[in-house]
C-alpha cells in the first residue's frame, strides 16, 4: 500500500458495496435532539412545564408593573422582587447567615425562629450562589430546574400507574395549573422536594429500593413530609418484598431518617434541646398539638367568624377547602387499597390537621402526588372533568399568584 504524499490530488471514494437492508447514499448530519431517555411523552410534557414557566413569570413581571409598592412609583421593581415573599427570608438568611449568627438563638429577644427551616433548601441555596451573584436569582433557578425534573417524574408515575400515554400530559397539566402553583416558581422547597420525592417513589415502583431510599434520605433534608414519604415507602416495601433476596434492600429504608436525627443533634447542641426544632414551630406558627375538631374549629373561626380581615379570612377558607380535598382524597386511596400513598396523605393531614389552627394545607397539595394522579384517571373515564378543572382552577391559580407576588398571605 502506498501512502498519500503532499499535495496528492483529491481521490474519488470508493464505493463499497452496502450490507443488505442498509440504507444507501451520504450519512445525514447530527442533529440537535434531546437525550434518547427523554421520549415524545417527555419532551411534550416538558414544552409544557416551559410554557407556564413564561406565563407565571409574565404575570410577575405584569405584577411589578401593575402594583408597584409605592402608588406613585414611575419605575417597576426588578422582576425578582415579587419573589422575595414570606419564607424566603427564611431561607435567604440561614443560607447566608446559618442559623445562630452571632450566638443568637432562642434566648434571644425578637428571634425569628428560623430552625423551624430544615437545612436542604438553604444548603443548595448557598451552592448555587457560589456561581449565581444574586440570592433571588438563585432561589429561582434551583426551582426551576427541580420542577422540571419533578413533572418529569410524575408524568412517568402516572403512566405506570395508569397505563395510558396521555395520563402523564394531564398529572402535570393539572399541578401546574393548581391553584397553589406559583410556589413552584418561588424559591421555596415544593419544587425541590418533588423534584427528590417523584424519583424516589418511582424507584421504589421499579423495586430499586438503594436509589428510592436515597432520594427520599434527601427530600428529608428539605421538608418534614419527607418522614411521611419515607414511612410510605417502607410500607410499599413490606407489601411487595416476596423473597429473600428482596429483603436484603431493606436496611436502605432506615436512611431516610438520618437526616433529621442530625439537624436534631445539630440543634441541641447549640440550644440544649432536643426538640428545638418542634418548639420553634410553636412559638412561631401555632403549631401546638390539638385535637383535630379544634384545629378545624379554630380555623372555621377565622374563615367565617369576621374576627380576621377579608384577605386573611379567604385564606382561612382556601385552609379548610384543602384539608376537606384531602379527606376526600385520602377516601379515595383507601377504597382503591393504595396503602402506601394513603399513608402518605394520611400522615400528612394528621401534622397539618392537628395544630391550633391549619397553616400551609393548599401549599401542601402540591405534594399530594396521588391526587394529581387520581385527577388524571377520573379525567380520563369522565371527558368533562379535564375542562371543568382547568376553568375553575385557572382563575384560582392567577388569583393565588397574584396575591403572593403582591406581598399578600398567600397558601
Amino acid at each position: 500500500m502506498s501512502v498519500s504524499a503532499p499535495h496528492r490530488p483529491a481521490e474519488a471514494p470508493r464505493s463499497w458495496p452496502a450490507p443488505p437492508g442498509r440504507p444507501t447514499g451520504p450519512r445525514p448530519r447530527p442533529s440537535l435532539r434531546a437525550p434518547r431517555w427523554l421520549g415524545p411523552a417527555d419532551r411534550e410534557v416538558l414544552w409544557l412545564y416551559l410554557l407556564t414557566r413564561v406565563g407565571i413569570w409574565a404575570t410577575a413581571g405584569a405584577v411589578g408593573w401593575l402594583f408597584p409598592s409605592d402608588g406613585e412609583s414611575r419605575r417597576p421593581a426588578s422582576l425578582l422582587a415579587p419573589w422575595e415573599r414570606w419564607d424566603w427570608a427564611f431561607y435567604l438568611r440561614i443560607a447566608r447567615d446559618g442559623y445562630f449568627p452571632d450566638a443568637t438563638g432562642p434566648w434571644t429577644v425578637g428571634w425569628d425562629n428560623r430552625e423551624a427551616f430544615l437545612p436542604g433548601f438553604p444548603l443548595a441555596l448557598r451552592a448555587v450562589h457560589a456561581v449565581v451573584p444574586s440570592w433571588a436569582a438563585s432561589g429561582a433557578l434551583i426551582s426551576f430546574v427541580a420542577g422540571g425534573v419533578a413533572v418529569l417524574a410524575l408524568a412517568r408515575i402516572a403512566r405506570d400507574r395508569l397505563g395510558h400515554a396521555d395520563a402523564g400530559r394531564r398529572a402535570v397539566t393539572y399541578l401546574l395549573v393548581s391553584p397553589c402553583a406559583v410556589f413552584l416558581a418561588a424559591g421555596y422547597t415544593e419544587s425541590l422536594f418533588l423534584a427528590l420525592a417523584l424519583p424516589a417513589w418511582l424507584a421504589a415502583q421499579r423495586r430499586n429500593w438503594a436509589a428510592a431510599s436515597i432520594l427520599a434520605c434527601l427530600a428529608c433534608s428539605v421538608r418534614v413530609t419527607g418522614l411521611f414519604l419515607a414511612a410510605a415507602l417502607a410500607l410499599h416495601f413490606l407489601l411487595t418484598a416476596r423473597n429473600r433476596a428482596a429483603w436484603r434492600s431493606a436496611p436502605w429504608l432506615l436512611l431516610p431518617a438520618v437526616p433529621p436525627l442530625l439537624f436534631s443533634w445539630y440543634l441541641h447542641a447549640w440550644t440544649g434541646d432536643w426538640m428545638a426544632w418542634k418548639h420553634s414551630q410553636e412559638r412561631g406558627w401555632y403549631r401546638e398539638f390539638h385535637l383535630p375538631w379544634e384545629a378545624w374549629s379554630h380555623t372555621w373561626t377565622a374563615a367565617f367568624g369576621h374576627t380576621q380581615p377579608t384577605g386573611y379570612a379567604f385564606m382561612w377558607q382556601a385552609e379548610l377547602l384543602a384539608m376537606v380535598a384531602g379527606v376526600v382524597l385520602l377516601a379515595v386511596l383507601v377504597r382503591g387499597r393504595r396503602w402506601p400513598e394513603a399513608l402518605y396523605i394520611a400522615l400528612t393531614l394528621w401534622a397539618l390537621g392537628t395544630s391550633y389552627w391549619y397553616t400551609s394545607v393548599p401549599r401542601s397539595t402540591l405534594l399530594w402526588w396521588p391526587l394529581w394522579i387520581a385527577l388524571a384517571g377520573w379525567s380520563l373515564r369522565r371527558r368533562w372533568v379535564h375542562g371543568a378543572y382547568l376553568y375553575v382552577a385557572g382563575p384560582l391559580c392567577t388569583t393565588m399568584a397574584i396575591t403572593f407576588l403582591t406581598g399578600r398571605w398567600a397558601g
